[in-house]
């Protein structure tokens, strides 16, 4: 079944021409339905875990990577994740995502079910696909992780410039190089990234404890932080007042399957399932941001078949594959959304249009919003 449909995936990767980095492929009719007049969404958080295949998200652990080239402990693996249905392993991987998200919102990507998500910069890889995620489009020029500072304009960037959001979008981040994605200098967004960065400059408890824990925890990756202080570090903004937008950036899933180290990728995927958990139910919880908010979850770019399933970049077949989920007040239930292809540039439109916002407006090159509306 997956051999079968790699080759499908592969051949319809080979058939789209390279100009498709340049210029998005055009989406159907339903992908570019008309923005809402009116929105219930106060706040807008966007969480992305880098580098999470759509394989995972869909069908749970894979059997073939759960061997010990990939695993130390292949029998606990095992018991926690290996259930006799995709279904079953996706649950258990996942449970958010699955008991709540799949149940009160909508989920794009299930290649399997004609649902394809997809970047479109050639580059398959993290700087070129942050950005495309929070401007719209794919910017040739950014073809590093080591680019310099955004010179494009990104739409957190242009919300926060917004008379009635101004100094309403902040963003936390395990990689360091967010604060040249978002461009904080130029922006005026606060990017919590990175070991130097990562910890909140406050006097209280929280924060004197996140600063030791940050300065005093082993840099197991020099430039990405651990997620679970970073997760702390956004518990205590959205405790302290929910910004009207919230960008959470996650990490180790990325880091683990560079290592090769596929039961670690499954660990930290749990993990942030856990995370995503706790920050809706915070929320959710709170009466005054109750039924205000709209999570929307994503990827950075995907990862390759197989063996390649460490890798992505240009020449790794299936890293051009991604998914995004939505739950929020505006996004009817409609669960895992079959035959509607999507694009990683439609999300900065989103975005915009969850707070009345019209991104395109702003910047013509951006791709429409994902058809979440009501």
């Amino acid at each position: 079944m997956i051999s079968t449909l790699r080759s499908a995936l592969s051949a319809f990767g080979r058939l789209v021409p390279v100009v498709v980095a340049v210029a998005a492929m055009p989406l159907p009719a339903q992908s570019t339905q008309p923005l809402p007049t009116s929105t219930r969404t106060e706040h807008v958080i966007v969480v992305l875990t880098d580098g999470l295949r759509w394989q995972e998200l869909f069908r749970g652990a894979d059997a073939a990577l759960m061997q010990r080239r990939y695993v130390n402990d292949t029998a606990s693996l095992r018991r926690d994740f290996w259930r006799a249905s995709p279904e079953a392993r996706r649950e258990t991987l996942l449970p958010f995502v699955w008991s709540t998200v799949a149940q009160q919102g909508q989920i794009f990507g299930d290649s399997a079910g004609g649902s394809m998500a997809r970047v479109t910069n050639r580059f398959r890889f993290s700087y070129p696909g942050y950005n495309e995620t929070f401007t719209g489009f794919f910017d040739p020029r950014i073809d590093s992780n080591g680019y310099p500072p955004n010179p494009n304009t990104t739409v957190l960037e242009w919300l926060n410039r917004d008379a009635a959001l101004s100094g309403g979008v902040v963003a936390h981040a395990t990689w360091n190089a967010f604060r040249r994605i978002i461009n904080t200098e130029r922006s005026g967004v606060p990017v919590l990234d990175g070991w130097d960065r990562g910890a909140p400059s406050g006097a209280d408890s929280t924060a004197t404890l996140l600063q030791a824990l940050y300065r005093s925890h082993s840099q197991l990756w020099p430039d990405v932080a651990l997620d679970a202080p970073m997760h702390q570090a956004v518990l205590r903004t959205v405790h302290r007042g929910l910004p009207r937008v919230l960008f959470v950036g996650y990490g180790e899933t990325d880091e683990w399957a560079h290592s090769g180290r596929y039961d670690m990728y499954l660990r930290s995927a749990h993990q942030v399932d856990r995370f995503l958990a706790e920050l809706w139910n915070t929320v959710q919880g709170n009466p005054r941001t109750r039924d205000k908010v709209t999570l929307l979850i994503s990827t950075d770019h995907g990862r390759g078949w197989d063996a390649k399933w460490t890798d992505h970049g240009e020449e790794v077949d299936g890293a051009q594959f991604i998914w995004s989920a939505v739950i929020g007040p505006d996004t009817p239930p409609l669960g895992v959304r079959a035959n509607t292809p999507t694009q990683q540039a439609q999300m900065a439109a989103t975005i915009a249009a969850l707070l009345g916002r019209d991104w395109r407006r702003a910047e013509p090159r951006a791709a429409p919003a994902l058809p979440v509306f009501r």
